[in-house]
């Protein structure tokens, strides 16, 4: 790859990633906030946070992941130039991608207990969760059009209009929480649930303000028109979905063994699961910026295989690793020199401050790893091949329940043995999925 082309391919993953990345950050910044307020309100708040946003995002993830078919099939089709099949599978995305969020809507709202229930959620955090999620659950309503908006977005190679919602969103979030966790301008104090009604007002926010830009902005060459939206076929959007659908399935494999964590965690004690989310809120940071990369490579490199260029395909997942790696190596570095710094605005608690130092290394050193699957696996996507991730996730999975359990149960390990079943887990699949990548390239290479 001379220097030219690598410049190229930078910048195009940098266009559609940049933007992402902000939004992504700015929105996980207003989340560090929200543990920050919750954590000193109440150090049961984390607990009971960290069990309803990992069971939450798994239904959350799923929906978004139904739509990375289309994503995949319409960048194919923009690299190939064939914009009357770019307009049928938009269409259809818009048109019926919000059947299963409803659904979950009213799954939520009404079942969730039983959910916990099965997380062995203790009885002191039982009600915290119940009412996090039921004034949580109307942001399935936006949550299938959110995700085709965004397919939109990126497709278009536009991302730009994300910033701005990310800090539209995140704004009036962070202040609604302040308002409404402690009880400020003559309102009681309602906490956790506060917290939760402040995410679902900036989200229909945010919402508003991105539907604003798909109907009024000429930049978004993806978006479909109302006629190819009204005579959309649901043949067309199933075809799209099945694509998606081994990624819901693999997000979904991926939070079952992270719900699995969390349920391990609240057998050793009730603080335990709070640790966990304080961690994995400072990982979040970087993860957000990894995917928003893995997000652009997914699409540069469907455009790749829709236009037969292999020197993009491989270009552009060389370019987005390293990119990555600068990340994780940042994470790195602060985690050896500022951990006890960087618990502390999670928590007052000094046995927690001083021992939670070896989980955010462990975690920085987890995101070399981590970083590879995502940067790979969307590469593997980007061909069109998404089982592949899928039979890998599931491997994963049954792996890390396995030595998670060795770990802690059977080791006597305790919280560290989460933490090194994590890194154990990243560690194999990333050196599986770079396999398959480099066979997918020789192959393409013979052919």
């Amino acid at each position: 790859m001379n220097h030219t082309a690598k410049k190229e391919y930078l910048n195009r993953l940098l266009i559609i990633a940049v933007p992402i990345m902000l939004s992504n950050l700015i929105s996980q910044v207003q989340m560090l906030i929200d543990r920050i307020f919750l954590g000193h309100a109440d150090n049961l708040y984390m607990s009971a946070l960290s069990n309803v946003t990992s069971s939450i995002w798994t239904t959350v993830s799923f929906c978004f992941s139904l739509s990375i078919g289309a994503s995949i099939l319409i960048s194919q089709n923009v690299g190939a130039n064939k914009k009357d099949r770019v307009e049928e599978y938009a269409g259809a995305l818009i048109k019926f991608n919000n059947i299963v969020p409803i659904g979950l809507f009213f799954f939520w709202f009404f079942l969730s207990e039983y959910v916990f229930r099965i997380m062995h959620v203790s009885e002191n955090l039982m009600p915290l969760c119940i009412s996090y999620a039921r004034f949580y659950a109307p942001v399935f309503l936006l949550t299938g059009l959110a995700a085709s908006l965004s397919v939109i977005l990126q497709t278009s190679n536009y991302t730009k209009p994300m910033i701005i919602y990310g800090m539209l969103r995140a704004g009036l979030n962070i202040i609604l929480d302040y308002i409404l966790i402690y009880g400020k301008l003559g309102l009681p104090a309602l906490g956790i649930t506060g917290a939760a009604i402040g995410t679902t007002i900036a989200e229909y926010v945010g919402g508003i303000y991105v539907l604003f830009v798909f109907f009024t902005n000429k930049k978004l060459i993806t978006r479909p028109t109302f006629r190819s939206i009204k005579e959309a076929k649901l043949f067309t959007y199933l075809s799209s979905a099945k694509l998606g659908l081994n990624t819901a399935l693999e997000d979904f494999a991926w939070n079952f063994g992270n719900l699995f964590l969390i349920q391990l965690l609240n057998n050793i004690n009730e603080l335990a699961a709070g640790i966990y989310s304080i961690i994995f809120g400072v990982e979040i940071l970087a993860v957000v910026l990894v995917g928003a990369i893995g997000n652009s490579t997914m699409t540069l490199t469907s455009e790749a295989v829709g236009k037969k260029d292999v020197a993009q395909y491989k270009g552009v997942c060389i370019c987005a690793y390293g990119l990555c790696s600068i990340v994780s190596a940042f994470m790195v570095i602060l985690g050896i020199a500022f951990p006890e710094q960087i618990v502390a605005l999670f928590t007052k608690d000094a046995s927690i401050i001083a021992s939670s130092g070896i989980y955010l290394f462990l975690m920085s050193i987890n995101l070399f790893s981590k970083s590879a699957n995502i940067i790979v696996g969307n590469t593997i996507r980007g061909s069109g091949d998404t089982r592949w991730m899928l039979y890998t996730q599931l491997f994963g999975t049954v792996g890390i329940i396995l030595v998670s359990i060795l770990f802690v149960n059977i080791c006597g390990f305790g919280i560290i043995g989460v933490f090194l079943a994590v890194l154990v887990d990243e560690a194999v699949r990333a050196a599986i999925n770079f396999f398959r990548y480099l066979r997918i390239v020789k192959n393409w290479e013979n052919s």
